[in-house]
């Protein structure tokens, strides 16, 4: 049984800083962890980089020949991944063994995990190679959570990608050390309806209120969003992302998860 993690979400949200910091957590606490680049974009890597797209298909080359601009060209990459699952795919996997750990890099494109299939049948074919996947969706806290409509729409895009890929699904609020004011931040991290109702309410006309009421019991009725707040200077963060993403996984079962003290102060820096 190989585990991986899919991380996801909007250009922008921190993704690769997210794989470089839990990458050098597990080389600091002696746990093996391979991470894989799936945005053919991408120049700079802070991670070794374990599998690379860039290897079967570069975004310039697609640019320049088919004279696609770098979204039709990045979607154009995506689907010849698609294409390729049981040629080159297939040849990297077979280099890791069954209970190896990967984490797939993915493009902030929102297309990719919320309309077009090329990321759920890369799931699939996953799981056909006995791999037990969980999704990890990231927002930037500092744009998020400081704008109550910028976090309901971050919020639909997550439910969007629960639907689409059908995994487990983990959210993360990113960037919390770069955040100035963390006095609301509880609000986010469980999003209380009535709160959220009220505020938007009060940001948007009048004439958007059974629209703005309908979102809002979207989101907060049925308890399907919520999120994990992570500062990437604090090790205990990590960790304790980690473990939720591990029981998702269902990866070291008969280790300990470590449990959250409820009273963590995510502000403080030392």
């Amino acid at each position: 049984m190989g585990y991986a993690q899919l991380v996801i979400g909007p250009a922008g949200s921190g993704k690769s800083t997210y794989c470089s910091s839990l990458y050098e957590h597990c080389e600091t606490v002696g746990r093996t962890m391979n991470v894989v680049n799936l945005d053919p974009a991408a120049e700079i890597f802070n991670y070794p980089v374990a599998m690379d797209i860039r290897e079967l298909v570069s975004l310039e080359d697609v640019m320049e020949e088919l004279g696609l601009g770098p979204n039709g060209a990045l979607m154009y990459c995506m689907e010849y991944l698609e294409d390729s699952l049981h040629d080159w795919v297939d040849e990297e996997l077979d280099n890791y063994r069954d209970d190896d750990y990967l984490i797939f890099d993915c493009p902030g494109q929102i297309e990719l995990f919320t309309h077009v299939p090329v990321l759920k049948n890369f799931v699939a074919h996953l799981q056909q190679k006995n791999f037990n996947v969980c999704v990890v969706y990231l927002l930037d806290s500092q744009q998020f959570i400081t704008d109550v409509t910028k976090f309901i729409s971050g919020c639909m895009s997550s439910l969007s990608a629960m639907i689409q890929l059908e995994l487990p699904h983990i959210n993360i609020l990113s960037k919390m050390d770069l955040l100035q004011d963390k006095s609301n931040i509880d609000t986010y991290l469980d999003p209380e309806p009535r709160t959220l109702l009220a505020e938007l309410n009060q940001k948007m006309g009048p004439r958007y209120a059974k629209l703005n009421k309908a979102l809002i019991e979207m989101v907060g009725e049925y308890g399907m969003v919520n999120f994990i707040p992570l500062d990437i200077r604090k090790e205990r963060s990590i960790q304790y992302v980690l473990s939720q993403i591990d029981v998702c996984i269902q990866f070291g079962e008969d280790a300990d998860v470590k449990i959250k003290d409820e009273d963590e102060d995510f502000g403080d820096d030392q």
